[in-house]
Order: structure tokens, then sequence, then C-alpha cells
């Protein structure tokens, strides 16, 4: 383990400030505005689609899985894939891969298998409208406005990190260049609705993949190979714990090994994880706008596959950035040994300076628009599941009944420029977080785990109440933000994202707990009005697709999840 002596230097030199600027050329310029060109063109192609509600909010449930499996892993790939994983690879190594091989992958196999025949199958078109359904309008106006306010949030994030990248490439001021982007992205969501969004998701996974393979391949050489990142990484601030995901004791937070792990695997790999990808609308929408529920349940396990190699194009530059960077190498150094070491340079600055550093013009390019593509697939997918859940859940249920399916048309675009408006003001918040992902793991940890421990309770358990629904809810919310309050104020400490997983398991078993004791002493839905929403009342035909008997091997969602769970095992046994 290095010595720190030197970091009171290192500090100061931090605190005169250093302004980021990418060296761009008329030929990387040029690249950045055909991408913007290409997405606008699709805005106003899916224009042309779009001439009911049902075209505006799920797409006329007509596309096929392959685009929804595509767009359904882009949704994903915004701020938090790309700058807050690399930011995660940049300070913890390995231990990041557990965001993707155990905080995700597991849990959109078992959307796919499990829960996607339920959501299509009820015909709904959202998750709240489940849950109203399920146990009536008390938990389903929890849900809706937390989810509401939790797109907004996370919105500003991606257009927080848009408005950088804009900054940093033209000098603008960060606020102007955050409603330049927030613009741009508003453009084309109002215009074409979930069909421009989940086209622009397709396109935008393929830029972002040709942005970060070669901005891999480049830093990997220029370190000396696989051997030579090892060699350097090992040498480095954190030491060569970095290079074993398991057990992750920097990442979680927890000094004891058996903590950590359990802290990973049950608050990472089962609460966040789960309550994220199996009940979180913006995932979900994109299966809900397919032909079938054969389709539907193919769309998250197709997206499993690019997610399983994503880390290996997002993380390993993090790490590269962490130790060839002269910027990063020295701020890492510096908050190793000072934690609340003042600092212009951020672990979210990871990838920007590695791209300034090994990418030429035309490259670097290439590598801008594939971190604008990343963003804007970020917040026009929280827009537009924004938008829907506002609309049907929100303004239809609660605000206006019964008006003309043209007047909720209008208001989802009216509410899709209101979201954006919102998220400029939430985007500064993001800007006070060295680590992105400490806040949107924060925020997971509020919203997704204990709506997962009411989602999975409910759908299992048809003696659960209504009551119980919005108590459990709210009850699980509480916990969760009590604990991160308590941290903040010292009251405990953990560092790392350890406070997240002990929000997200605290908010899951106090949810579950308060379900069960509301539940014994209120009255539960008649067995009849749950038919499709509770998996013992739910006959076999209702959760199958009469043609998924006659489908080739490769379009069978169970035998798809079985060997992507492999891999996953694999790869945990590999980097462990």
């Amino acid at each position: 383990m290095p010595q720190f002596e030197d970091s009171q230097e290192v500090v100061s030199t931090f605190a005169e400030g250093e302004v980021l600027r990418l060296d761009a050329q008329a030929v990387d310029y040029a690249i950045v505005a055909l991408y913007f060109v290409f997405v606008l063109g699709i805005g106003l192609l899916a224009r042309k689609r779009v001439s009911s509600s049902m075209d505006f909010f799920l797409s006329g449930r007509s596309l096929p899985a392959w685009v929804t499996g595509l767009a359904f892993i882009s949704a994903n790939l915004g701020a938090v894939e790309i700058m807050g994983m690399s930011a995660n690879g940049a300070e913890y190594g390995f231990p990041a891969f557990h965001y993707f091989w155990i905080g995700a992958v597991p849990a959109m196999l078992f959307l796919g298998v499990v829960m996607m025949p339920f959501y299509y199958g009820s015909k709904v078109r959202s998750v709240p409208e489940f849950m109203r359904r399920r146990f009536g309008t008390g938990a389903h106006l929890v849900n809706a406005l937390s989810f509401a306010i939790a797109q907004v949030l996370i919105a500003g994030v991606n257009l927080y990190l848009l408005g950088t990248i804009l900054n940093v490439l033209l000098g603008w001021p960060l606020w102007v260049a955050v409603i330049a982007a927030a613009v741009i992205v508003l453009s084309y969501i109002t215009l074409g609705g979930l069909s421009a969004a989940i086209y622009n998701e397709v396109l935008q996974f393929f830029v972002i993949v040709a942005a970060l393979l070669p901005l891999t391949l480049i830093g990997l050489h220029r370190v000396g190979g696989w051997s030579g990142l090892e060699d350097k990484v090992a040498t480095s601030p954190g030491g060569p714990e970095q290079l074993d995901s398991w057990p992750g004791n920097a990442l979680s937070g927890f000094a004891n090994d058996f903590l950590s792990i359990l802290g990973i695997v049950f608050g990472l790999g089962f609460v966040l994880s789960f309550g994220y990808w199996t009940t979180n609308f913006v995932e979900v929408q994109r299966a809900l706008a397919t032909h079938s529920i054969a389709a539907a349940r193919r769309t998250p396990i197709i997206g499993a596959y690019p997610k399983i190699l994503i880390p290996l194009i997002v993380i390993i530059p993090g790490m590269i950035s962490a130790v060839l960077v002269p910027q990063m190498a020295e701020y890492k150094q510096a908050v190793t040994a000072n934690p609340d070491v003042d600092s212009d340079v951020t672990y979210n600055d990871a990838l920007l300076y590695l791209m300034k550093e090994v990418l030429p013009n035309g490259l670097l390019g290439v590598g801008l628009a594939g971190l604008l593509a990343a963003f804007m697939a970020g917040m026009a997918a929280n827009v537009s599941a924004f938008n829907t859940v506002f609309s049907i859940d929100l303004w239809q249920q609660y605000v206006v009944k019964d008006r003309s399916d043209k007047y909720y048309l209008t208001v989802g675009r009216l509410a899709t420029v209101g979201a954006t408006v919102a998220a400029i003001f939430t985007a500064f918040i993001a800007g006070g977080f060295s680590n992105i992902m400490d806040y949107l793991q924060t925020l997971f940890s509020f919203f997704n785990a204990p709506l997962f421990a009411t989602f999975i309770l409910g759908m299992f358990w048809k003696r659960m109440t209504p009551t119980a629904g919005w108590t459990g809810l709210v009850a699980g919310t509480a916990v969760a933000v009590t604990i991160f309050v308590l941290n903040e104020t010292g009251v405990f400490s953990l560092s790392g994202q350890g406070v997240s997983f002990v929000a997200a398991g605290a908010a899951f078993v106090v949810d579950i707990l308060v379900s069960v004791a509301v539940t014994m002493v209120t009255a539960p839905k008649p067995a009849a009005e749950l038919v499709g929403l509770v998996y013992s009342e739910t006959p076999r035909e209702m959760r199958t697709d009469p043609e998924a008997a006659t489908l080739p091997w490769y379009q069978r969602p169970v035998l798809l999840a079985g060997i992507a769970l492999i891999l996953v095992i694999i790869l945990n046994i590999v980097t462990g």
C-alpha cells in the first residue's frame, strides 16, 4: 500500500481548481451534430405513428422483442451506468462488478420468467396501475407519487451529467448547458412518445458501445495490457483488494467479511436489485410495448446478455483512468488519505479524463456522442415513464376523469414538458455527490426497496389486504429515510455505499413486518378480484402465451434465462 505523506501538497493543488476541457476539433463536433440529427429525425418519424394515448404511452403494444430488449438495457445505460459505474470502477475496482452480476442480471431474469406474465396478462398500462388493482387507491397513490418524484430526481441526474458534457465540450456555463440538453430530449419525447424513446434507445445502445469499446481497448494498451493494469491497480491506493470482487469491503462499508458479503447479496443483490428491476416502470414499460406475453418475457432476458458484458467497457475504463490519468491518480491518493479533501476533480470525472487522455480526434467525437447518447437514453426513459404515470395514474385517476383519449394524450405531452423543467432544477442536487452512485442508491433504497416488499408479498400471498399495501410502503420508506438521516447526522457512519444497502434491507424487512401485522387485523379482497394479480388465483392460461410451445429454442424465455444465469455464476467465480 503506498504512503500518503505528500497528500497535503496534492490537496492544495486541487484547491486551486482545474477546468476540465476536451480538445475537440471540427470533426468531433460534426460527429456529435450528425448524432443529434438522427435523434431528432427518429422523433419526427415516430410522431406519424402516434394517433392515440396507447401509441404515445405504450407504442400501441406492437414492438418486437429484440427492439424492446435493446431498449430495456439502453434505458438503464444512463448516468448510473456510464459515469456512476466508471466512478465505482475508479474507486473500488472489481467489487463494482456486483452491480451487474449480483445487482442486476438475476433480477432481470426473475422479471422475465416470473413477473412479466402478470404485468402483461393483466393489460395494465403501468406498475402503479397494477398496484391499484391489487391493493386499491391507497397503495396506488403512494406508489404513483413516490415513483413520479423519483423519476424527476433521477432524470435530473442524467440531465446534470448531460449538461456537464456540453460544458466541457463547449465551455458553456453549466446552467446553460443543462437547459440546452433538456430542450434536445424534450423535443423528441414530446414528438413521438414512447416509440421515439425506444427507437432512439436502440440507436443509442450501438452508439454507446461504439464509443466505449475503443476507449477500453486503447486505455488497456496504454497501461500495458491486462497484466499492466493489474500491476498498477495493485500498487495504487486501495491495493490488490481492488482485483477481487469478494468480499467487497470497501464497496459495502463493512470491515467484517461476512457482513460485507451479506450486505452485497441481501441489500444489493436481493432488495435493491429486485426492487429496481422488477417494479421500476421505466424498465417494465419497454416490455409492455411488445406484441405478446412471450415477447414481453424475452425483453428483460434479451437485455440481460449485453448487461453481462457492459461492465467490461464501463468499470474497466474507470479502473484504467484511476491509474493512468494524473489528475485521477492524484485525486484517489488524496481522497484515500483524507476523505474530506476539497477538489474540483471527482470520481465522476474518470471517464471524461480518460477520453481526454487517450482518444484522438474523430474517436473523441464518437466518444462524446456515446456519452450524450447514454445520458439522453437515461433521461428519456425517466421522462417517458413519468408522463405515463402522471397522466394515467394521477391525473386521470384523481383529477380529471372520463375525458376523451385526445385529452389525455395532450396531458401526456404537457407532463413531458413539466417533468423536463422540474429535472432542470433537480439536476444540481446531483452535483453535490463525488460519486453519483451514492445518490442513486440512496434514492433506490427510499423508493424501490419497500415497493418490492409490498409487491412480492402481495403477488404470492392472497390474504394480504389493501390497507397493508399502503401502510407497508409508507413504513418501509420512512425507515429508509431515517437511516439515511442518522448516517448523515453522524449518529453512525458507513463508508462506501453501505448505508444504502442497510437502508434498503431495513426498508424491506419493516415493510414485510408491517404488512403482515396490518393484514392480520384488516379485511382482504375477495378471491374473485385477485385473478390475474395473485399467483395462486391466476389460471395458467392467463400467465402463458398459447404460441410459446411452438417457439424455437432461442426464443424460449426460461431456457434463455438459464443460460444467462450460468454465465453470471461463472463470471462471479472467475473474478472472486
